[in-house]
């Protein structure tokens, strides 16, 4: 497995604060990588403040096991679970001593890739694509309002611009219960994974997306050109994107 790896985090085109976070890491075997992106909600300062600490609490817990000389948990699903339950105690114990942060918590969403097989892990609406090919496949179900409605069908897709509580959510780390939802996937020679926060997804439609980075040669060619064009569609929020390659 040779992974190649990219991210960026942008402020977006309107907003004034960053309240994203990512991180990533490769294995120096190359045979595990991690991927983590949080997207922070909360008042001033809030979601900047629960983005980070997630991010920073599952590459703490996360990392020492991409050590070659560590080897990998039996069960990393149940690994992944404890780093989030970490993060979400800590953001906890934050909220319980600043009033300004009484309302904070994050998405996230998280890609622990062992020997080609991926770890998928999410909560809130950021999301995990697997791209093969010509193909894009969201691997992850937003914890929304409005996809619970799409769901049992209260509306159509063309409704959801419409939909004014469209990006309330239902699960959160800091905000709701710290259970994840999991999914695994396998991966083969040139198939990639791309996280993302939904400043991408809500300024970008995903059927541009694959014409915009096939015709880039790197991952943070591809990176740029995704963040590039929702800027020029004037993106609303901040826009996060970590991609992962494997040849």
């Amino acid at each position: 497995m040779n992974p190649h790896v990219a991210g960026i985090t942008d402020v977006g085109a309107l907003r004034k604060a960053n309240q994203d976070a990512i991180d990533w890491r490769v294995s120096e075997d190359n045979r595990q990588v991690l991927l983590v992106v949080a997207d922070g909600m909360g008042g001033y300062h809030g979601g900047e403040v629960a983005s980070r600490i997630a991010v920073d609490t599952v590459m703490e817990v996360l990392v020492p096991w991409l050590s070659p000389d560590e080897g990998v948990p039996e069960e990393p699903d149940d690994a992944i679970q404890f780093a989030i339950n970490l993060a979400s105690e800590r953001i906890a114990d934050r909220r319980a001593t600043d009033a300004d942060l009484a309302k904070m918590g994050t998405t996230l969403v998280l890609a622990w890739v062992i020997d080609g097989e991926a770890h998928i892990a999410h909560l809130g609406d950021s999301r995990c694509y697997l791209v093969q090919g010509q193909e894009l496949a969201c691997q992850t179900r937003d914890d929304t309002v409005v996809q619970n409605m799409l769901d049992d069908g209260s509306i159509r897709p063309d409704d959801v611009p419409h939909v004014p509580f469209r990006n309330v959510l239902t699960r959160a780390l800091g905000a709701s219960s710290a259970i994840a939802s999991f999914r695994r996937v396998r991966m083969a020679a040139g198939d990639s994974l791309l996280l993302c926060s939904d400043g991408l997804t809500g300024a970008l439609p995903e059927d541009q997306w694959l014409s915009l980075i096939s015709v880039c040669e790197t991952a943070d060619e591809k990176v740029r050109a995704l963040v590039d064009a929702s800027l020029d569609n004037e993106a609303a929020d901040n826009v996060s994107v970590v991609l992962l390659i494997l040849n």
